[in-house]
């Protein structure tokens, strides 16, 4: 890539997907100058990076308060990949009870996580700024389990609850169908001593 070749994309049979977005994210950056968002975000996401150093994760990309990851690419790892994003993901979760927002020391900050495994295309997209990316329903679907979730809760679908039982380790209860109609089901850590 750097040579200014092209990488070609790669398929991906099996991966999950994670999407994370800031709950209220507009009305914390409003309270506060550009500066101190900046700065939040900042801290926010060095915070997650150190959680995502310890997992065998790829961040793919981070848009203002919202967080891309995935797992099972660009190294594929059996389905090991919904084992770290769910640690992950409790990680996160974790992580947030001490975090606190340095303009509002008196408000938290929470956060709505949606799940999915399946399969992706990734590659390079463009010379300039290359960017790894993902595309493929896989990536919707996660997208999804996020945005129709609720807050302070990680939502996964039915297939990625499905690999997850197969791992095991973790406990989930179903939340029902929405209207996207993919059944969502949250997930909690089975034992709270649990390392994440």
């Amino acid at each position: 890539m750097k040579l200014g070749q092209s990488v070609e994309p790669e398929s991906f049979e099996s991966v999950t997907v994670f999407f994370s977005d800031v709950v209220s994210f507009t009305t914390i950056a409003a309270r506060g100058s550009p500066l101190q968002v900046v700065s939040l975000l900042n801290s926010l996401y060095m915070t997650f990076d150190s959680i995502i150093d310890a997992h065998d994760v790829y961040k793919v990309e981070t848009i203002g308060d919202a967080y891309l990851c995935v797992s099972g690419l660009p190294r594929r790892n059996g389905h090991q990949h919904i084992k770290e994003i769910c640690s992950m993901s409790l990680g996160f979760m974790h992580a947030l009870v001490d975090f606190r927002i340095p303009y509002l020391p008196n408000e938290q900050l929470n956060l709505r996580i949606g799940l999915h495994s399946g399969a992706v295309v990734a590659g390079v997209v463009g010379l300039t700024m290359p960017r790894y990316c993902l595309f493929g329903d896989t990536v919707n679907t996660a997208s999804r389990m996020e945005s129709n979730g609720k807050a302070g809760k990680i939502h996964l679908s039915s297939e990625a609850n499905r690999m997850l039982e197969q791992v095991g380790g973790y406990q989930t209860e179903k939340r029902g169908e929405v209207i996207i109609k993919v059944q969502l089901i949250i997930l909690s850590p089975l034992n709270t001593r649990y390392k994440y």
